[in-house]
């Protein structure tokens, strides 16, 4: 009788378990990498590279100020 409650309590708890744990399908990952950035969804995934920027020096005003584009 003992073995019989242990294993009806088991098998009630995995059915709460999976009647009440959500889960999302539709989620998107996204994740920055050193020299691009991606995100996966569900309809695929997307891969972004990131801008180059050239920073030049620039005098305004008597004084040399890094301008960078």
């Amino acid at each position: 009788m003992r073995a019989f409650l242990l294993i009806a309590s088991a098998l009630l708890a995995f059915a709460a378990t999976m009647t009440f744990e959500p889960s999302d399908a539709n989620a998107v990952v996204c994740a920055r990498g050193v020299y691009r950035a991606g995100c996966a969804g569900p309809n695929g995934a997307v891969v972004v590279r990131r801008p180059v920027v050239r920073c030049t020096r620039v005098l305004v005003n008597g004084v040399y100020v890094k301008r960078c584009v």
